[in-house]
C-alpha cells in the first residue's frame, strides 16, 4: 500500500476573519499551513504529499522540498478532484484528504486511518456526538433530535484511490465531505476513532482553541553558579541570608554570601548576562560589605524584565562545617523571601568533599547552584 496525502487549501475561510484566508495566517508561531503540512511530512507512512492551493495563491507558493502543488477549482469538491487527477497515473494506491484547517491531527489518527484500509475501501475518523441536539428557530428551541447513531465528521479522510478517483469523476456536484462522495458511488466507509484535538479552525475563537493544543514556543534557560569564599576572622557566616553562628566568617567585598552569591550567578548565567562582577564590581566601594541579597533580587528583577520566571533553585553548599542541616529550612524561606518565589522551588543542600581540598581542610566554603527560567 502505498499512501499519499492531499492537503486542501484552496478556500478563502471567510468565517474565520483576518485580512487572508485562515490557513495563511498565523496560529502559535507559525501559519496555519505549515502545522497541517508538517504532521503529514514528519509520518512515515506518507509517501507522497500534495497541496492543492486557490491559483490567486500559486505564484507566491515557495518550491518547497516533497510538497507537490497543485491548483485548486471553483469548490472544494473541485478541488479534490484535481489532486486525485494528479495521482492518477502514479504508483499510489491510497489517498488521505484533509483539509488545511485542521493543524492539530495527531500521527495516531493518521494511523488509525491508514491501517483501516488495509481492509477496507474507504475510512474517516469521527466522534459520537454526546451533547444534546435541538432544533431551533428565532434563538428559540423548537424540538429535539435523537443523537443515536450521530458523528461529528473529521479528516483526513482515507481512500483507494481508484475508487474515490472514479466517484468524484462521476459526482461533479457539490458535496459536504469526500465521505458523501464516496457514498453516493456505493463505497462502504468504515468509522475509525476521531480526536477532540483534531479541530478545525472555522471562526476566530478557534485559533486560540488550537494554539492551546499546540502549545506556544517556550524559551527555558539552565544556568549554572559556582562561587567559593575562605575563612578569616569572624563569629559567623553569612549562607543564604541566614547568620549561621561559627568560630570564623567568610571573607569578600561583600558579606561574601557564597550561597546567593551562586543563585545569583545561575540566574544571570540563564540569561547570559555574565556574573556578579559584571553588575557589581567588587573595584565600586558602594558594594563594599553590601546585602548579597541585593544581588539576587536585581537577577530576578532581570529575569522578569527579559519576560521570564524562574521555576526552581537548587543549591549545594560545600563544607565540612558549619553544618547546615540545621539551617537548610530557614536558609530556604530566606532565599524564598528575596526571590518571591515559594519555598517548594528552592532547594538548599549540602555535602562535605571527604576532607579532601580546600573545603576539606576547612579553609573555606564553595557553592554551586542551577536555576531554571521560563518563558512562556
Amino acid at each position: 500500500m502505498i499512501v499519499a496525502a492531499i492537503i486542501v487549501a484552496a478556500g478563502r475561510g471567510t468565517r474565520a476573519g483576518g485580512p487572508v484566508p485562515k490557513q495563511w495566517q498565523p496560529l502559535a508561531g507559525r501559519r496555519v499551513i505549515d502545522w497541517t503540512l508538517d504532521r503529514f511530512r514528519a509520518h512515515p507512512r506518507i509517501a507522497r504529499l500534495v497541496l492543492v492551493l486557490h491559483p490567486d495563491d500559486m505564484a507566491d507558493w515557495p518550491h518547497v522540498p516533497g510538497i507537490e502543488v497543485v491548483a485548486g477549482g471553483a469548490t472544494r469538491s473541485a478541488s479534490v478532484r484535481n489532486g486525485l487527477e494528479h495521482l492518477a497515473s502514479s504508483d499510489v494506491t491510497h489517498v488521505l484528504i484533509h483539509d488545511v484547517a485542521r493543524p492539530c491531527t495527531a500521527p495516531t489518527t493518521i494511523d488509525a486511518v491508514a491501517d483501516a484500509l488495509e481492509h477496507a475501501v474507504a475510512a474517516a475518523p469521527a466522534l459520537p456526538v454526546t451533547d444534546a441536539l435541538w432544533h431551533g428557530q428565532a434563538d428559540r428551541v423548537t424540538g429535539t433530535q435523537d443523537r443515536t447513531g450521530l458523528y461529528r465528521a473529521q479528516t483526513p479522510q482515507g481512500f483507494d484511490l481508484a475508487a474515490i478517483l472514479e466517484a468524484h469523476r462521476d459526482h461533479p456536484d457539490p458535496a459536504t465531505d469526500d465521505v458523501a462522495i464516496a457514498r453516493a458511488a456505493g463505497l462502504d466507509v468504515v468509522i475509525v476513532p476521531g480526536d477532540e484535538t483534531n479541530l478545525k479552525i472555522t471562526h476566530p475563537g478557534d485559533f486560540a482553541r488550537a494554539e492551546a493544543h499546540l502549545g506556544k514556543p517556550m524559551d527555558i534557560r539552565i544556568g549554572n553558579g559556582y562561587d567559593v569564599h575562605r575563612f578569616g576572622p569572624g563569629d559567623h557566616v553569612m549562607l543564604c541570608g541566614v547568620a549561621v553562628p561559627h568560630e570564623r566568617g567568610l571573607q569578600g567585598h561583600s558579606d561574601a554570601d557564597v550561597g546567593l552569591h551562586a543563585l545569583t550567578d545561575a540566574i544571570y548565567g540563564a540569561l547570559a548576562e555574565g556574573d556578579i562582577g559584571r553588575h557589581f564590581p567588587p573595584s565600586d566601594p558602594q558594594w563594599k560589605g553590601a546585602e548579597s541579597l541585593i544581588f539576587l533580587r536585581h537577577a530576578v528583577a532581570l529575569a522578569s524584565e527579559k519576560g521570564f520566571s524562574i521555576s526552581n533553585m537548587d543549591l549545594t553548599l560545600i563544607c565540612e562545617r558549619p553544618k547546615i542541616g540545621p539551617h537548610a529550612a530557614a536558609m530556604q524561606a530566606a532565599v524564598a523571601e528575596i526571590t518571591g518565589l515559594a519555598p517548594e522551588r528552592i532547594s538548599v543542600k549540602a555535602t562535605t568533599s571527604e576532607r579532601l581540598g580546600f573545603t576539606g581542610r576547612e579553609e573555606g566554603i564553595a557553592a554551586i547552584a542551577t536555576a531554571a527560567l521560563v518563558k512562556p
